[in-house]
């Protein structure tokens, strides 16, 4: 199949928005290999120079493009060629490099899990160098971190009716899902709301754990390799689902992590029915069982919580 590349440019980039008239910047054929590269960060946290951190001028030429700015800076969207709605769109994420040697966190005292907890004074954002040999990152106060990088938000365009959304939420087209475990060799399924689904990407993390809790990972640009299948006739995934070589994923998204926990139990025994044909009552045992449910992010509004069941507990005997 045909490879494609995507630079992260003013022309191929926007900020924080999903929408359905976004124009695509490139259409593919489902099973085409794409590889897209995305930028993180505004102009008060990149690093100084004099550092020994590099931002790419091509960061530079986004920046001063005068684009408008919402939240996060993705890069797309890309249509796949035959998609429509009622499909679901499985991206399957071949390969993911690490894009600088640098990243940064930021606290927002007003933000976060513990927002009113920390001083005004206390917002602080912090350049980390990052190691792309080793895939390691240093913090200031001398902890290194292994890297494990994921695209924090990936989706389609949602239904045209919703109008234009934000990329801060994770809603049924995907977005903001902050999602560790989706990283390479994952696997995304998303519903598809419009002609050519319209996939974006962007918000690259270096690391992150469970939960996001400050309101930033290890912010960092990445390139992506993706690979686009089509399921047709799939109106019955209608909220985004992931799985790994090891693991299946359900999610839930809600302003309650109460809420959000009962989603995303009900999308992992729906998947659980698909996969073995058992009942409702025994999938619902098997959840109590087997499955692991965490939150996912506390940060983006809407809530989230992923459920994690190993594939091999799904085999008989």
């Amino acid at each position: 199949m045909p490879a494609h590349h995507v630079a992260a440019t003013p022309e191929t980039v926007h900020w924080g928005r999903f929408w359905s008239e976004l124009p695509p910047v490139l259409t593919v054929k489902p099973g085409e290999s794409v590889t897209i590269q995305t930028f993180s960060g505004r102009e008060t946290v990149l690093p100084a120079e004099g550092s020994g951190m590099t931002v790419a001028p091509e960061l530079h030429r986004i920046l001063d493009a005068g684009l408008p700015r919402i939240a996060h800076l993705l890069t797309g969207p890309v249509a796949i060629e035959g998609a429509r709605k009622g499909d679901a769109l499985k991206v399957h994420i071949d390969r993911i490099d690490l894009g600088a040697d640098w990243g940064y966190n930021t606290v927002r005292p007003t933000a976060g899990t513990l927002p009113g907890e920390f001083p005004v004074s206390c917002t602080t954002t912090t350049q980390i160098p990052i190691d792309r040999a080793a895939k390691t990152t240093r913090l200031p106060w001398g902890a290194t971190l292994p890297l494990a990088p994921f695209f924090g938000v990936m989706g389609v365009a949602p239904p045209p009716e919703w109008g234009e959304l934000t990329s801060v939420q994770p809603r049924l087209h995907g977005g903001n899902l902050d999602l560790k475990h989706l990283t390479e060799g994952a696997i995304l399924t998303l519903p598809v709301h419009v002609d050519g689904a319209l996939f974006s990407c962007g918000d690259g993390h270096g690391c992150q754990g469970d939960g996001e809790v400050c309101i930033t990972a290890l912010e960092t640009a990445l390139t992506g390799t993706f690979r686009f299948e089509l399921l047709k006739d799939a109106s019955h995934i209608d909220l985004p689902r992931a799985e790994t070589p090891e693991a299946l994923i359900s999610m839930g998204f809600h302003p309650s992590l109460d809420t959000a926990l009962q989603i995303a139990l009900r999308q992992m025994i729906a998947i659980i029915r698909e996969e073995t044909g058992i009942t409702e009552t025994e999938a619902y045992q098997f959840c109590s069982l087997a499955v692991d449910f965490a939150v996912t992010q506390s940060v983006n509004q809407e809530k989230g919580v992923h459920g994690l069941l190993k594939k091999a507990l799904l085999a008989k005997g």
